[in-house]
């Protein structure tokens, strides 16, 4: 019988101990695996944003900031949409058919847009990752065709870009300007991030 009691006695010590030692397991894992989990400035650094579009003025552009990066929203006016029939012929991919910066279908066309007068781009230029500056004015100035319908220039190495975002033939820059995922959630507030309804 005094066997028995003294096994009894070290399984419940040994169960005691596993138990404490799996307890203090458990209280140091969670602060580690919890570390693998993005912080919050790194989700707010992926997260989708909105945007109320509707005190831009005509011919005007806003400039918000999505995943670290200067987004363009644009009100294009009837004369600047006129302008993309002018300049279809001068630009090197005028259906956003390259790859490297996957235009989404639904900005396939001559607007590069889901609305013809609201552009949405990244403004970042496709040759070395400088901003290009607004040219909207049309006709010519310095660094600029005579014939200038109006766009962008990226003034390090003179990259030049439609009001739809399309480069010019001939320049420095391989691509357009990125569309970024979006919709509108109203028609005055546009989802930059996200593309379909979840």
């Amino acid at each position: 019988m005094s066997e028995v009691s003294v096994d009894n006695s070290r399984r419940n010590w040994l169960i005691t101990s596993c138990a404490v030692g799996g307890a203090g397991a458990a209280a140091v894992a969670v602060p580690f695996v919890s570390s693998f989990s993005p912080s919050e400035r790194a989700k707010a650094a992926g997260a989708s944003i909105e945007v109320d579009i509707s005190a831009i003025p005509p011919g005007e552009k806003i400039t918000v900031e999505w995943r670290g990066k200067p987004v363009w929203i644009m009100r294009r006016t009837p004369a600047q949409l006129a302008a993309l029939e002018k300049t279809e012929s001068q630009v090197a991919d005028p259906n956003s058919d390259r790859k490297a910066y996957p235009t989404p279908d639904y900005a396939k066309n001559k607007h590069r847009s889901i609305k013809p007068e609201v552009l949405v781009a990244v403004g970042i230029c496709s040759h070395l990752g400088c901003s290009p500056v607004d040219k909207f004015q049309a006709g010519a100035q310095p660094s600029l065709p005579d014939d200038w319908q109006g766009g962008f220039l990226c003034p390090c190495h003179g990259s030049t870009f439609d009001l739809a975002g399309r480069v010019f033939k001939n320049k420095p820059a391989p691509d357009n300007l990125e569309v970024p995922p979006h919709m509108y959630l109203s028609d005055t507030v546009v989802l930059i991030g996200e593309d379909k309804k979840a």
